[in-house]
């Protein structure tokens, strides 16, 4: 098979984003590592679809994040739409281990996921990108294609929500 120098070209782009795209979509699906997979694939075709266009851009990354993000709310936006049947039995075992680690030295990750998963998928993404991936309050804004108020409106009150859910928590 010969490969073009556009594959060669994004297969070292996905060597290099592919963890950090994977644990951005793991933070904003809540620790939902499958459901995770299949967003970082979705926004990785979107990627290859238009490599052509900015991969002689500095900003791959930043769309590559942004398409992670987008793929994440279309994905939440069709609760009713399901590619998988729920059956009695796992198709293969749990994955052992925790997503999110420790935080701090003081949380561990289950009370962190379960407080990202009371979050309403948008002030979700507004968490993961301003305090996980520490994007500007512009840089956010434009990943999710709102206001630069609205972002620190959801903010705002989605930290008031996580402190709430992480004091009631228990230890």
């Amino acid at each position: 098979m010969i490969r073009t120098t556009r594959d060669r070209e994004f297969s070292d782009f996905v060597g290099v984003s592919r963890v950090n795209l994977l644990r951005t979509a793991c933070m904003l699906t809540a620790g939902d590592r499958f459901l995770a997979e299949d967003i970082v694939q979705t926004a990785l075709a979107r990627v290859y679809v238009a490599w052509p266009r900015i991969r002689e851009r500095a900003s791959a990354e930043a769309y590559a994040r942004k398409a992670v993000v987008t793929a994440f709310l279309d994905e939440t936006r069709r609760p009713w739409w399901q590619r998988e049947k729920a059956t009695g039995e796992l198709p293969e075992p749990a994955m052992s281990g925790d997503a999110f680690g420790e935080v701090d030295g003081q949380l561990d990750g289950g009370a962190v996921r379960l407080a990202l998963a009371e979050l309403p998928p948008r002030m979700r993404a507004v968490i993961v990108l301003r305090h996980e991936l520490d994007l500007s309050i512009e840089e956010t804004a434009s990943a999710l294609g709102c206001a630069k108020g609205t972002v620190k409106s959801m903010n705002s009150k989605a930290l008031e929500k996580l402190r709430a859910a992480l004091v009631a928590a228990p230890s």
